[in-house]
C-alpha cells in the first residue's frame, strides 16, 4: 500500500518542484532586470518625482490649514 500511495503522490510532488523552481527563475529575472542600469535609473528618477510630488502636497496642507 505504501508503495502505490507513493507512485501516487511523485506526479503531484513533481509538479509542485517544477512549479517552484519556475517561481524561482521568474523571482530571478525580476531581481535581474530591476538592477539592470536604465532600469534602476528609471526606478530612482520616479522615486524622486514621488518624493517631490509629496512634499508639494504636503507643503499645500500645511498652506491651506495655516
Amino acid at each position: 500500500m505504501d508503495t502505490i500511495d507513493h507512485i501516487a503522490r511523485q506526479p503531484g510532488d513533481l509538479r509542485l518542484q517544477r512549479s517552484v523552481a519556475d517561481t524561482l527563475r521568474t523571482i530571478a529575472a525580476a531581481c535581474a532586470e530591476r538592477d539592470a542600469p536604465p532600469v534602476k535609473a528609471a526606478r530612482r528618477e520616479l522615486a524622486a518625482i514621488y518624493g517631490a510630488t509629496r512634499l508639494s502636497r504636503r507643503r499645500d496642507r500645511l498652506r491651506a490649514a495655516g
